[in-house]
């Protein structure tokens, strides 16, 4: 009966991804064993789970790899409905979270990453295509998110509050202190600042999230090995 009931999350401590995986897990109170990858050295056993992106996160539930943290996410709540319903019940607003979800990851993720990687003009632009998306989020979410009736607490945590907070509950204090850049602005972005203040509150986002000092270290490391001298090359 154990091992039917096994759970093992392969992650990176400084992933995002991952994060938020750890997160839905700790909301539901699923038991799971976790396991770090060192991503410039993937594990056998990870390349055997994930061969087509060979990346991080993996879920391993009952011996069955899943990977993708978006999927992972909505595996998670249809397999344990004990904690939080992570999607909403209605299509509508279900279909709705999926789509800006998707946006935070594919479009502020990547410009956010753009930022680290790039200097100059090219990070300038970088951050002000980041601006850009970060209204269009706002604007997008007033209609149906950011409702006076919500409550932002552990009982009601959701899917896209867990996948903005991965991605910006650490990183936006990186970037000021590693680019000088105030990414989420209270007077450009009110309801999102007050949004990811009110989730960074919370317990498990406390517990989860990696510490600020460790994820500048990760990001200044990284930029100088590995992305400024791609830049300066000839």
């Amino acid at each position: 009966m154990a091992e039917e009931s096994k759970v093992t999350l392969y992650g990176y401590s400084p992933c995002p991804f991952g994060k938020r995986v750890e997160m839905a897990l700790k909301l539901k109170g699923v038991p799971y064993e976790y396991v770090e990858e060192d991503l410039t050295n993937n594990s056998q056993m990870l390349l055997s789970l994930n061969p087509v992106h060979k990346k991080v996160p993996v879920l391993v539930h009952n011996g069955k790899p899943i990977a993708q943290s978006l999927v992972i996410l909505e595996y998670i709540d249809e397999t344990w409905k004990n904690g939080p319903q992570l999607l909403p019940k209605d299509p509508y607003k279900r279909a709705q979270v999926r789509f800006w979800a998707s946006f935070v990851q594919q479009q502020l993720f990547e410009s956010m990453l753009k930022e680290f990687k790039t200097k100059g003009e090219t990070q300038e632009e970088a951050s002000k295509e980041l601006f850009e998306k970060l209204k269009l989020l706002e604007e997008g979410l007033k209609s149906f998110y950011f409702d006076s009736d919500r409550s932002i607490d552990t009982e009601h945590v959701g899917l896209l509050d867990l996948v903005f907070v991965s991605v910006f509950g650490s990183y936006h204090k990186v970037q000021e202190e590693v680019l000088s850049v105030k990414t989420i602005d209270p007077e450009k972005s009110p309801l999102i600042h007050s949004w990811l203040t009110a989730l960074l509150d919370l317990p498990v986002v406390k517990e989860t999230l990696p510490p600020v000092e460790k994820m500048v270290a990760h990001i200044k490391f990284f930029r100088q090995r590995f992305y400024l001298p791609q830049l300066n090359d000839p």
